[in-house]
């Protein structure tokens, strides 16, 4: 789960190590694609270019709360021309998420990292992919053709690790 029953990611899904890893990620990333709810909310998001999904407009344009966004409605435009249309050439896309954006680039990523906190519930949460929680996120990336590498320890004490899931 990747968020709760009202679709909020709650504290107890938050820890230190998995936040620092998210974050240097992003940094990396030369563009970051997400749904109209999803955010980081970190001090460098407002230097970050990135698209935003959405059904609420037609042609791809500035977002007017966020110069650096771009609105895209992937009914209207491809990826490629979102990109272009952020100037955006080349480089590291970084998508995170919701479910449903998710599953948009399943078949386009390179390495999928996969947080995992094994001792937090979410009753009636959100799953982090469509089709979850009625098969597991390993079940969903394994039939999209990518296989784990080793996880890395983020937070020893809550045993939360992330795990690279490369295509084969």
């Amino acid at each position: 789960m990747l968020a709760d029953a009202a679709h909020v990611m709650p504290d107890s899904l938050k820890f230190d190590g998995d936040k620092l890893f998210f974050e240097q990620a992003l940094d990396r990333a030369a563009l970051i694609v997400h749904g109209r709810n999803s955010h980081e909310h970190q001090p460098n998001s407002p230097k970050r270019k990135r698209l935003i999904l959405t059904r609420k407009i037609k042609a791809l344009t500035v977002d007017p709360e966020m110069p650096n966004a771009t609105l895209w409605n992937p009914d209207h435009a491809r990826f490629e021309e979102a990109c272009a249309f952020a100037d955006v050439a080349s480089g590291m896309v970084a998508v995170i998420g919701g479910p449903v954006v998710f599953d948009m680039f399943m078949d386009r990523y390179d390495t999928f990292w996969l947080s995992e906190a094994p001792h937090v519930r979410l009753p009636g949460g959100e799953g982090c992919f469509v089709g979850v929680p009625q098969r597991t996120p390993h079940e969903v990336l394994a039939s999209h053709g990518m296989k784990p590498g080793a996880p890395y320890l983020l937070d020893a004490a809550h045993e939360v690790t992330v795990t690279p899931w490369r295509r084969t």
